[in-house]
Formats: C-alpha cells, structure tokens, sequence
C-alpha cells in the first residue's frame, strides 16, 4: 500500500472514527500523557492492507473504528451449581459487583438431555452447573432478572433447543416478547463431535434441530444469536492455536452452508453467528490468534458466501481463559495465568470475556475465587490503559508475523476438510472428517506431543515441572451436597404431580409426529416445555424417533 492510499485510508478511519460514539472518560497515561486513538504508517507500508483500519473489511484489526473506546467488553461470567435457586443468587452478585452479562452453566444431566431423576444422573446433579429440568427451574433461574434487559448465554449444545425453548418460555412469563430477547446459543454440535462428546442424536437430526433454530430466530429474533461457535472446548482438549483457528472456524462455514441450504439469506442469518475461543497461555500467539481469525471469517464470508454487508462479515467472539493452563498444585499461581491470558484476549479484540477462577481445577468456584476472577477483568479495564487504543500491537512484526502464520496453518487445514467431503463443501468434509476420525486423531496427536514436551522439559508448568517449592496452604473449596440432588428430584415430583398430564401427554405426542416431516420444531417444542414437559422427557421423545449417536471406534 502506497503512501498516498495510506493518507486515503487515514482519512477515511478519522471520519468513521469522528461518526462514532465514543465513552466520555479519560484516555490519557497513568501520567497523564495524551494518547492517539490509533496508530498506523504514515508512509508507504507493504501489506498493510492485509492489516488495515479498525471498522473496516478485512477486520484484523477489530470491527469497530473506536475500539473499546465506544465500548468495553462485556464482562460476562460463566456460572451455574447446585439448583437454580444457588445460581440465582450467584447471577445477581455477579451483576452487583459488576458484571455486564449472564452466561449459564448446566450440570451433566442437563447437558446429556436427563432430568434428574433419571438413574444415569445419580451423584451428578448440580455438581458442574445447574440443573435444569423443566421451564419452571427456568423461572427460578432468572426470577428477579428482566431477561428483556439482560444479555443471556447458554454454554449447551445437545438438547441446545428444548432448553432455548425453556428460556423462551421464562421470559415469556415476565411479560417479554420474544423479539425482545438478546442473547447467545452455544448449539454447535460440530465441536461435541469433534472434542467434547456432549451430543445425544447422530449429526443429522442435530443440524435438522439447528436449521429450525436459525430460520426461526432468523424470522422472529433480530437481536438473538442462535448459534456461538466454540473452539473452547477444541482447545480445551488438546489442540493447537492453529487447529483451534481453523476448526472452530470450519464448524462456522458449516453452519453458513447449512443456513444457505435453508434459503436463508446470509446478510440476514450470518450476524446471528459468534464465536467462543478459548486464550491460552501463550500471549503473543493468542492475540494473532484472534486477529487471523477476524480476517479469514470476512474474507471467506464475502468472497465464498457472498455476504455484502460488513455486519455478515464480522466475527464476533466471547473468550474464556484457558481452564486447562490451570494447575491443581500452588493454585494461588492461576491468578497470574488467568491475567495473562485475559490481557492476550483484551488486546485481540474479544467482544465478550469470561476468567477463570483459582480453584476451577479442584472445583466449582468458590464467591471468594468467583470476585477474584471478575476483579481480574475489572482491573484490566479501569487501571491498565489498554482500551484507550485500538489494536495497539497493530504493526508489530512479530504480531503480523503470527497473524499471516496462523492464517496460512489455517488454510491447509481447510483445504484438507474440504477435500474429505468429496463434493467441494465444507459441510460435507465436517460430517466426514467426524465419521473418519480426523478432528479427533489430530487434536491426540498435538495433546501427545505437547505431553511429552512437558515431561522431557521443554515446555515448563511453574508449580508442576519447575519451582515446586511452596509454602501454599489447604484451599477451601466449593462443596455442592448431595442434599441439592434430593431436593431437586422431590421438586421435579411435585411439579409432574400439579401439572395437567393430558396436555403434557398431547403435547409430547405432537413433537413425536413433527419429528417424522420437514416442519419448523420450534412452535411444538415451545408447547411442550409451556405444559411443563421435562428435558428428559422431549428428549426421550427424540431418542426413540432419531436414535442415539455412538462413537465410531477408531484403530
């Protein structure tokens, strides 16, 4: 890019910059020194274009021209243990202590699709989220929560629906419209398939659930997002930087292919899809992360998938520190690494941000580790100076460097998926690297290799493998009592107790009919979980119409 298109280009930013609105607070030094809102080239710079402008395609560096100086991140917690009355106070300290958003953690019967009176749930219930049984737990959940104006996340894929439906139905109880709601969906069945092994039907009754799920926010949500595509748990398991990329971002071209495949109009549905990653503990390599991410999304979406508008283009994404950097030993250590790696996100443009907890690794969050964690993000936003400028690492060559490194890695991993499809889609080559093995194959390889790198002492863990010593002493943890799980199914009893079964009965009936033809699920689930059907129930519905998805084995 010549000197001349560098002043166009300048030009350009400033007056996008001066049409946007900015916070009124101060944004000089600590010394109080004036800083610029952005800083680029002043002369003719090779490859700038592949950096650009912030608010402008190709988005590396972040979607909006003021970066967080119009808006910080939301700082949106992830929580849920117990019954949903615990949860519910926790929610509302979180708010009180300032925290921008909601984002819900279900405990394992939940997350499988069984309540919690079903044997499978025995000794699990509460114990990594909240459980959530009916619309009714719903109610509680969120009582005294205005979910009109509040932002919701749900971290849930399998019975992703039944539960959206269950929420729908909460919010319908406070008087809120469903147009009203804004929020995300995990919903990505792709990643439980390839890393977590959360799913309950084979691939196509699931992405059957997502394409009602899109065409229906898609129809009647504007502001909802029913899809949050997660490299998280792709990491979490054992991936690479570069597989995590190009993964988590093959599942979005999926889910694209899939809405196209429905007729829905990318510029439409396409802004209805975000993303959740996970910031791991190499600073540097993360924050090119989510640069090279912002950029090979708005390319692949305008050239590949035609969207037009800079809004179908964006990729928005939600990071949660990485759990797995987490050491059981000299936990008071996670502190510092959360930190780290909150910053890493910060300064890669997250939209949303979730930090671990010192004591995530031996359990649920304790309140006191709970307001360390949020503190953590608070500190970075008020005391540290990083949002007065956009893409500050902007330009730096090793951060460039990573950036076009991670986009290439990326590259030859689409390629590669989209050549096992057979058919030229990246749709076809998700559905077959699932079958065959690949994702799985590959992520064990790189979890081996790091493995090793640790144990022959090339990598290091400072608590773990280096500086052992320590004058720590016993941590106090969260306890979730199995008295929680008692009184959860004694409820859930009473509540199939008062309800009318004949509705209940009639309604089920209907899903088990729906799900044999083409028809939107969405208005039949909605009646179902209105007559206060069960997860397990609506699910087992599903189970006996789609069957039960089993793991090929692989040799």
């Amino acid at each position: 890019m010549d000197a001349e298109q560098i002043a166009e280009g300048r030009r350009r930013w400033e007056q996008n910059y001066r049409e946007s609105r900015t916070r009124d607070v101060d944004f000089t030094t600590l010394s109080g020194l004036e800083v610029d809102p952005l800083y680029a080239p002043t002369e003719a710079t090779p490859g700038f274009e592949r950096i650009g402008w912030p608010g402008e395609y190709p988005f590396t560096r972040g979607l909006y021209p003021t970066g967080y100086r119009g808006r910080p991140w939301t700082i949106r917690q992830f929580a849920g243990f117990g019954n949903a009355q615990q949860t519910n106070e926790r929610y509302k300290m979180l708010l009180a202590a300032g925290g921008g958003g909601l984002s819900v953690a279900f405990d394992m019967p939940t997350l499988m699709g069984r309540d919690s009176d079903d044997p499978r749930a025995l000794g699990e219930v509460g114990h990594c989220g909240v459980a959530i049984d009916s619309a009714a737990d719903m109610d509680v959940l969120f009582s005294g929560i205005p979910l009109g104006d509040t932002t919701t996340s749900m971290t849930i894929s399998g019975p992703a629906v039944p539960i959206f439906c269950m929420y729908l139905v909460a919010a319908e109880r406070q008087g809120f419209s469903h147009e009203q709601l804004d929020g995300t969906l995990q919903t990505d069945i792709f990643k439980e398939y390839i890393a977590q092994k959360e799913w309950i039907f084979p691939p196509e009754p699931h992405l059957r659930l997502i394409g009602d799920l899109m065409e229906y926010t898609d129809a009647n949500m504007p502001r909802y997002k029913p899809l949050s595509v997660s490299g998280y748990h792709i990491r979490e398991a054992g991936a690479t930087a570069a597989q995590e990329l190009a993964f988590t971002l093959a599942d979005g071209f999926g889910y694209v292919e899939l809405g196209q495949a429905r007729g829905l109009d990318v510029d439409r549905f396409a802004p209805g899809l975000s993303f959740f990653f996970d910031a791991h503990i190499d600073f540097f390599e993360e924050i090119a992360k989510f640069r090279a991410a912002r950029r090979i999304w708005a390319r692949w979406l305008r050239d590949r998938y035609g969207a037009t508008s800079a809004r179908a283009q964006w990729l928005r994404f939600h990071t949660q520190t990485a759990g797995v950097s987490l050491t059981a030993a000299q936990p008071d250590n996670n502190v510092v690494r959360t930190a780290v790696e909150a910053m890493a996100a910060v300064l890669g443009g997250t939209n949303s941000l979730h930090t671990n907890a010192l004591d995530e690794v031996l359990a649920l969050p304790s309140e006191k580790a709970a307001e360390i964690a949020l503190r953590t993000q608070q500190v970075i936003m008020e005391e540290t100076g990083v949002l007065n400028v956009a893409d500050p690492l902007g330009g730096s060559w090793y951060i460039e460097a990573l950036t076009d490194r991670l986009e290439e890695e990326a590259e030859r991993i689409f390629a590669r998926i989209e050549d096992m499809g057979g058919d030229g889609t990246i749709l076809s080559g998700l559905l077959r690297g699932i079958e065959d093995g690949y994702f799985t194959g590959e992520i064990a390889d790189s979890a081996f290799a790091y493995q090793q790198a640790l144990e022959k002492g090339d990598k290091h863990q400072v608590g773990v493998t280096v500086h052992t010593e320590t004058i720590e002493e016993p941590l106090e943890i969260l306890r979730i009592s199995h008295e929680v799980e008692k009184a959860q199914v004694a409820a859930l009893g009473q509540r199939r107790a008062a309800r009318d079964e004949a509705a209940v009965t009639q309604s089920l009936r209907a899903l088990r009919e729906n799900s044999t033809t083409d028809t939107n699920m969405i208005p039949v689930l909605l009646e179902a979980t209105r007559r206060e059907a069960t997860l397990g129930e609506i699910c087992n519905v599903l189970r006996e119409q789609w069957g039960e998805y089993s793991e090929p084995a692989h040799i």
